[in-house]
């Protein structure tokens, strides 16, 4: 005999508009986006949380969406690379500086990278340590944005096509 899969009902504020599913308590934050709310800016890439390809923001945290089961984020706010620019009227400042510096070749990890450069800035502004951070700077203080800040930070997500120099950069001109 075989059981019906379970679900439950989840909200989620995504790209600030509310949506009520019912979910399969194993599909994962990456595939309801995708499949269910058609935003399909968000890459499946390696779908083990190792390329950065499917970065969102969770609550305005970084996380691969591929490794997130949607049923845990009931009441969360999702912001996806379709979201960076708030109203949808302008580019994020993130999104004008990749391509004012060509910060892609493909494009296929840009959504990834572009939400993954959103959440280090705001981690850096908080006073979040990353693994080069100078150990003797007081904590609670924004941690100043150098490029070895911001390529650390930026290691979890990767680019087949080797733009990095330019990723840095247009993340660069943005602290600027």
């Amino acid at each position: 005999m075989t059981s019906a899969p379970h679900h439950s009902e989840v909200t989620l504020r995504v790209n600030g508009k509310p949506h009520t599913l019912r979910v399969d308590h194993r599909r994962v934050l990456l595939d309801l986006l995708r499949e269910d709310l058609d935003l399909t800016g968000s890459k499946k890439g390696c779908d083990h949380g190792q390329c950065g390809a499917c970065t969102v923001l969770v609550d305005g945290r970084r996380v691969n969406s591929c490794l997130l089961l949607a049923v845990a984020l009931d009441g969360s706010e999702i912001t996806t690379v379709e979201g960076l620019g708030g109203d949808g009227e302008e580019p994020h400042p993130l999104q004008r500086a990749f391509l004012a510096r060509d910060a892609f070749q493909c494009g296929y990890c840009t959504p990834g990278q572009l939400c993954s450069a959103v959440g280090l800035l705001a981690e850096a502004q908080a006073g979040h340590p990353s693994h080069v951070t100078d150990p003797t700077a007081p904590s609670g203080r924004p941690v100043p944005l150098d490029r070895a800040e911001i390529r650390e930070r930026m290691s979890g997500n990767l680019c087949r096509c080797g733009a990095y120099p330019r990723i840095v950069e247009a993340i660069e001109d943005v602290i600027e």
